[in-house]
């Protein structure tokens, strides 16, 4: 199998590379990243098809719509059906390419849809852990500026006198929508990892409330 990912990974990358946009969350290094994290899961998951959680990594975002855009629901769906015509032309191995293509339908927050297999499970599981940490702190403020968003509310960052808006603040983000994601994940080893990143976001958000001159 490591004979096959090496021989299918600068292939992958080609095609990922050809797709991208201008948005830096979503770049090669995240693609990078996300196969990095599917890579630690796969250590407790040998039965999961490691080509087949590769080629999802490398390209669930061939197709990328902002987030506010109103068919973002649909980029992954549309990333699917882009990766497997690409992947085919290849000569990908045909009997993975529903694996791939399910993996990639179902990686997304906004598709809203249940991964049925663990290879799906896994990439979805990487994906989101690449929102939490360090860098998922960074790509959280990346975006908000793409967006127009402030950083924090003026007055209430924490929010205990208002109604959450992450769409207008970016603080907000990390409650209304990344502290769920442990809880999300459908694996153990992905909950594991989540947890851990998930506190660099918890204590920036105390720190960051702190400096903007409101005591946690």
């Amino acid at each position: 199998m490591h004979s096959l990912l090496s021989q299918w990974q600068p292939r992958l990358l080609a095609l990922a590379t050809a797709g991208l946009g201008d948005d830096s969350a979503h770049d090669i290094n995240h693609l990078q990243r996300v196969w990095r994290n599917a890579s630690v899961l796969l250590q407790e998951h040998a039965q999961a098809d490691a080509l087949t959680v590769m080629a999802a990594c490398y390209l669930h975002d061939l197709v990328n719509l902002p987030k506010n855009h109103p068919e973002r629901h649909l980029a992954s769906r549309q990333a699917a059906v882009l990766a497997c015509r690409q992947l085919a032309e290849l000569d990908f191995p045909a009997e993975k390419l529903a694996g791939v293509a399910h993996a990639i339908e179902t990686h997304s927050f906004s598709a809203d849809l249940p991964p049925h297999t663990l290879e799906a499970q896994i990439v979805q599981d990487a994906d989101r852990i690449d929102a939490l940490g360090a860098v998922g702190l960074a790509r959280l403020f990346y975006t908000a500026a793409r967006m127009d968003s402030a950083l924090a509310h003026g007055t209430d960052p924490l929010a205990r006198h208002r109604e959450l808006n992450d769409k207008a603040y970016a603080l907000d983000h990390i409650v209304t929508k990344l502290d769920k994601l442990p809880g999300k994940m459908q694996t153990a080893a992905g909950r594991r990892l989540a947890e851990q990143r998930l506190a660099v976001l918890t204590d920036f958000r105390a720190a960051f409330a702190q400096e903007w001159g409101i005591a946690d």
